[in-house]
């Protein structure tokens, strides 16, 4: 097995807990659905928030989901001027016989700005 990569990154509207916590479940949904991931295959997932956005660490959204033994970290990203506001960010890594153009990336609502790549491969990420 190889180790792969996946990202992926959503938006929401307001700085409140829930909101964070089930776009955030909402987005790893996703990527493991889309990439035909087995929780026990998943080694590690890394959480970016934009810094208007601190009212839920987005890796309680996996414990929710039950990944009590996978390797979770929150971090702020970088504030660049003029980049996306209110989103989430997620590398998840993990073990896979895929090659790497096999891996679906996901990038949701307001997120999508940032892959336009994506969006003319697939009509609609999730």
């Amino acid at each position: 097995m190889l180790v792969r990569a996946v990202r992926g990154a959503t938006t929401v509207e307001n700085n409140d807990a829930e909101e964070i916590l089930n776009a955030t479940e909402e987005l790893l949904e996703a990527i493991v659905k889309e990439n035909q991931i087995n929780e026990e295959d998943i080694i590690s997932v890394i959480f970016t928030v934009t810094d208007d956005l601190n009212a839920a660490f987005p890796a309680a959204a996996a414990r929710r989901l039950g990944w009590t033994s996978t390797a979770l970290m929150c971090m702020n990203e970088i504030a660049v001027p003029g980049s996306l506001k209110k989103c989430i960010r997620i590398m998840l890594h993990f073990n896979t016989e895929k090659s790497k153009s096999e891996i679906k990336h996901i990038y949701q609502k307001g997120a999508k700005a940032l892959r336009p790549d994506l969006q003319d491969k697939r009509e609609e990420i999730l």
